[in-house]
């Protein structure tokens, strides 16, 4: 579940790892599930040099209540703002705060797609100001980018991102909450790492599998607001992945499971993604179905 820019709660992102790991295991791309980074050599492109007010926005940028800033850098021609469900065509450079590109799609010469809830948060929220054809600068605070000391070799601190808007298109809506995705019903079983589950349909199978054990399922996830964040099922695609290689709570609460099982999750904060930067807070509730232990 791992698909985020740098975007992956797939979670998952998307896609993730440990408190790193997402119940899905895929690294969030640096932006927009692409994995390479724009990374400069001597038979590579020159980086793009960095905007005169990369160290802080200035007096004239506009400021959310989250702490995104932005400046309009060339109005759009279209007049339709994406959803968080939608998919986005951007160009776009990334840049640190002392000057220094670390991505950018316009050296690559490529546009990036993805789902514009499977980024971080910054993005998130920020291209949703935007109209088709609009370039817009954005400083991004650590707590909606990768945070001040992000795993994996991703950018610290705040992050400043010249985004142009190339293109729109309507995304699935997501999949409604269950009614008790707040808490746990007082009919869920508890482990003694206070994770919560419930079943939901029995399974045909007699084994569970192990953490050291590759598993197939389809699951949906929401925080406990009722906001969908990741869905394998939305998407029409089961995930596959080391079943050891996620966020503790699916590492446990998977091996409760048999083959065909269907169960609801409620896992705790410290056994999704501790409360990191560009993940998913808090308590998290996911439906998952083990389709098969490989």
């Amino acid at each position: 579940m791992r698909h985020l820019p740098l975007l992956t709660l797939s979670l998952l992102v998307f896609t993730t790892t440990g408190c790193n790991k997402s119940p899905v295991k895929e690294q969030p791309p640096k932006v927009a599930e692409q994995k390479e980074a724009a990374v400069t050599t001597q038979s590579g492109p020159a980086p793009i040099a960095a905007p005169s007010d990369v160290a802080a926005p200035p007096s004239d940028a506009q400021t959310t209540a989250s702490g995104l800033a932005s400046k309009l850098i060339k109005p759009g021609t279209g007049s339709v703002h994406p959803s968080a469900e939608d998919l986005v065509e951007v160009h776009y450079t990334g840049w640190t705060t002392d000057g220094k590109m670390f991505d950018s799609s316009v050296t690559r010469g490529v546009p990036a797609k993805f789902p514009l809830g499977r980024v971080i948060k910054g993005w998130t929220e920020g291209v949703q100001l935007m109209v088709e054809g609009e370039t817009r600068r954005f400083w991004i605070p650590a707590e909606l980018a990768y945070g001040t000391r992000p795993p994996g070799g991703a950018p610290a601190g705040m992050l400043v991102f010249d985004i142009e808007l190339l293109g729109v298109t309507p995304g699935p809506k997501p999949i409604p909450a269950p009614k008790d995705v707040a808490e746990p019903p007082r009919s869920a079983h508890r482990t003694k790492t206070h994770l919560a589950y419930q079943v939901l349909k029995k399974g045909t199978g007699s084994r569970h599998p192990k953490a050291t054990d590759q598993v197939e399922v389809h699951y949906t996830g929401w925080t406990t607001d009722g906001k969908m964040f990741d869905s394998s099922v939305q998407r029409g695609q089961t995930a596959t992945f080391p079943l050891g290689g996620v966020i503790p709570g699916w590492t446990e609460g998977l091996q409760l499971m048999v083959e065909g099982e269907k169960a609801r999750f409620w896992i705790p904060a410290k056994l999704a993604y501790n409360n990191q930067p560009g993940r998913p807070a808090g308590m998290l509730v996911f439906d998952v179905e083990l389709i098969a232990i490989h």
